[in-house]
């Protein structure tokens, strides 16, 4: 059976050859958060279960509302306040706009294969410690001539040590319980580094997302890399231990690191009205009350993701209700797509094939489409 892959790029065809400066992007993702919370909010079957919800009446007072567009935005506010009216929302099944990972294990390091490859290897099937052996997006641009030494990582998984680390790595990471790099580091960054050595936090896998985020920002200010990529955990770690409270307040949580990290880009005049938000995650979970907490292989719902952009010469659709599919591993092309570039790999990349508007916004180009058997 072949499915169409398709995605539509609505941004100024001219944005792409005319602009005196290089746009940036900043490619973000929490981990295995679900489409059902991003377009619905909290989930009646889950939000009231005092398996999953330790205190059930404070949390329905903070989440719940009789509609899902009132749940949502009581969850993600930046998300569907500004987000929704500057950008693009895809991933709203209940509307047939379905974005899937195309890996059949459906678990972290499979999805972030995708999303930074463009490429489905069956050969990364598991979350082991074990160097990517496929080029990524990240590796390709800064390698390019116009992003050489302008990109960086941070993430709150260290199993992105091994996820980005491919052959043609010269990308600085900053993974897990990694502390911050350099002689002059900010006070900020001492204090954090301090904080992750002295944390009681289980350290074996995922930083918390918190000082990610601030180590992150941090070198934002003072590097200004042009492509940054954010990878935030911890909405899988508490989803896995079954904690739906603990989950929402992380979802809730990631909307406030957005509007703070947006702001901060609009404030400074190296990103202001040229820098891309690219968002997603790397898999989906169960689709019902009884499986939320898992995903994978034989957890129906696993495959099901979404995406979310806005910023420099992004068309403000909002959100995205025509009937399409998209697939995670169109993602790096289109991310290269925005910059300029035509990623090339050692492997297979799959085109961001679809639509582009024109500068006048009437003339439509169709790019070559992919299918996939």
């Amino acid at each position: 059976m072949k499915k169409l892959l398709t995605i539509l790029l609505f941004v100024t065809e001219s944005s792409f050859c005319q602009s005196s400066d290089s746009p940036n992007i900043f490619i973000i993702t929490t981990d295995g958060f679900r489409w059902q919370e991003v377009f619905t909010g909290a989930d009646s079957a889950i939000l009231f279960n005092p398996d999953y919800v330790k205190d059930t009446a404070t949390f329905r007072y903070m989440y719940w509302a009789s509609t899902a567009a009132e749940r949502r935005q009581k969850l993600m506010p930046f998300l569907w306040s500004f987000v929704v009216q500057k950008g693009q929302l895809w991933g709203n099944r209940n509307y047939g706009n379905d974005v899937s990972v195309v890996n059949p294990y459906k678990i972290s390091y499979p999805g972030y294969n995708e999303i930074f490859t463009g490429y489905n290897d069956w050969f990364v099937s598991l979350n082991r410690p074990k160097s990517n052996p496929n080029s990524t997006i990240l590796d390709y641009l800064n390698n390019s001539s116009v992003y050489k030494n302008k990109v960086a990582a941070f993430t709150s998984w260290k199993i992105f040590n091994y996820i980005l680390n491919s052959p043609n790595n010269t990308v600085p990471l900053n993974c897990g319980y990694q502390q911050a790099d350099g002689d002059s580091l900010t006070g900020t960054e001492t204090v954090t580094d301090y904080i992750e050595a002295t944390s009681s936090y289980n350290k074996e896998h995922t930083r918390r997302d918190i000082l990610t985020f601030t180590l992150a920002t941090e070198y934002v200010k003072k590097k200004h890399p042009k492509v940054l990529y954010i990878g935030f955990g911890e909405t899988d770690e508490f989803a896995h231990h079954g904690r739906y409270d603990l989950y929402l307040n992380q979802a809730n949580l990631f909307d406030k690191f957005l509007a703070e990290l947006w702001s901060f880009v609009q404030s400074d005049k190296f990103y202001k009205n040229n820098t891309i938000f690219f968002i997603t995650t790397d898999h989906g979970r169960g689709n019902k009350s009884s499986t939320w907490a898992s995903h994978g292989f034989w957890v129906k719902g696993s495959k099901e993701i979404w995406m979310v952009q806005f910023g420099s010469n992004i068309k403000p659709l909002g959100e995205v209700k025509e009937n399409e599919t998209v697939y995670a591993t169109q993602f790096a092309q289109t991310i290269a797509s925005y910059l300029g570039q035509k990623f090339s790999a050692e492997h297979s990349v799959v085109p961001a094939s679809g639509l582009l508007l024109s500068s006048t916004g009437k003339q439509k180009i169709y790019d070559k489409q992919v299918t996939i058997k």
